[in-house]
């Protein structure tokens, strides 16, 4: 009878470890949700906070860049009135002195005064050409 009761206790055992087991996956089981869970959270909390970050920036930014148009607009007509005079200028300068330009180069071209050449030297009296 001994032997009966150690073989109910040890089934009773056994029982209890199994339904110990059970319970321990099952808390695992839990506790791996729970993880994933909490991952897809704050992905989800991280893509937010990302979200709003780039709309401060953003809008940080179209300030900014509102604030100085105005200056890069300024700036952009300063140096295109700039140009236009330096352009005038050059202009002008051409139409004053082509003329003048022209007639000196045909004078340099056309009028040819038909002189010796300074390395050329007077050998006994005669020239050599």
């Amino acid at each position: 009878m001994a032997r009966q009761q150690f073989a109910a206790q040890h089934s009773q055992g056994i029982q209890t470890l199994l339904e110990a087991e059970k319970e321990a996956a099952k808390i695992v089981q839990q506790a791996r949700q729970y993880r994933v869970q909490r991952l897809k959270d704050a992905r989800t909390e991280a893509s937010r906070e990302i979200d709003e970050y780039r709309s401060a920036k953003e809008a940080e930014f179209r300030g900014f860049e509102s604030s100085h148009a105005g200056t890069t607009s300024n700036a952009q007509t300063a140096v295109d009135r700039d140009t236009e005079v330096k352009l005038q200028a050059i202009t002008d300068a051409y139409e004053a002195n082509k003329d003048e330009v022209v007639k000196k180069l045909l004078d340099r071209v056309v009028l040819v005064k038909p002189e010796l050449h300074r390395n050329l030297t007077k050998v006994g009296g005669t020239e050599a050409q």
